[in-house]
């Protein structure tokens, strides 16, 4: 397989709607992967399917909520109809609410924790099989899990997304254990700061304002830059696991 050539690979990326997972979608449907775009927004997903497919890639808009189980099952079942067994799933779906502990925003936290932890959960068992069946078969198998320099880097008022972000983290070196004896990589991407919507989930101008200032003062990535680090990852020889990536901006510490 050529570095840059993902053709025959068949792709599920969550929170494509947008930012990280619409970048990564687009890129690996350009190298010649087949692309379930999930998302809940419909009407966008329509659009970024339409546009890969104008540019000549494959690409299936699935309405779906990674918080409901049901969704995700029928999600899986609708991919696995059109497209057949995934070999390559990308866990990006993320929400990013920042606001002081003593707030007690119990609300933000569950939302959080459903779809940041959960979320990532309920995706991984959906397509397991298919990742463990395709190793079995001597094909490539990924799963990718989008976590954040927030696992690692405490910040005030984030507490609670960082401590999602360290669970991904964990969670993505404890399934190598799993799924490396049976040839599944697992690969962890962090990013520093990204020019995504998760700034917009911000509800404080105070909040948002600091990471504005943040964002001036360092730079930040594209999503399109950290795609391209997904599409090196998972177009590697199969017995290459890049397991841990931490991408920043230079200026980022």
């Amino acid at each position: 397989m050529s570095y840059e050539n993902l053709s025959g690979r068949t792709a599920v990326v969550t929170g494509a709607a947008s930012g990280i997972g619409e970048a990564v979608a687009v890129l690996l449907a350009a190298r010649g992967a087949r692309v379930a775009l999930l998302a809940r927004r419909g009407e966008r997903l329509e659009e970024i399917a339409a546009k890969i497919r104008a540019d000549g890639g494959q690409a299936l808009a699935v309405v779906a909520d990674v918080t409901d189980d049901a969704s995700v099952r029928a999600a899986k079942e609708r991919i696995q109809k059109a497209y057949g067994p995934v070999d390559l799933v990308v866990n990006n779906a993320g929400v990013m609410l920042p606001n002081p502990v003593d707030d007690g925003r119990i609300d933000e936290w569950q939302r959080m924790l459903d779809t940041n932890v959960t979320g990532v959960l309920r995706m991984i068992r959906a397509f397991t099989a298919d990742l463990v069946g395709a190793a079995a078969e001597g094909r490539t198998a990924d799963l990718v899990n989008i976590s954040s320099i927030g696992a690692h880097i405490p910040f005030p008022t984030y507490a609670v997304y960082g401590a999602t972000k360290a669970a991904v983290t964990y969670l993505s070196q404890s399934l190598r254990t799993e799924f490396g004896p049976r040839d599944v990589r697992v690969t962890n991407i962090e990013p520093g700061l990204t020019q995504t919507e998760l700034a917009t989930h911000v509800d404080s101008a105070e909040l948002s304002g600091q990471l504005d200032g943040m964002l001036e003062a360092m730079g930040a990535l594209t999503s399109e830059e950290v795609a391209d680090v997904i599409a090196y990852a998972t177009s590697r020889p199969r017995h290459v696991n890049l397991r841990q990536i931490m991408v920043l901006p230079t200026r980022q510490a």
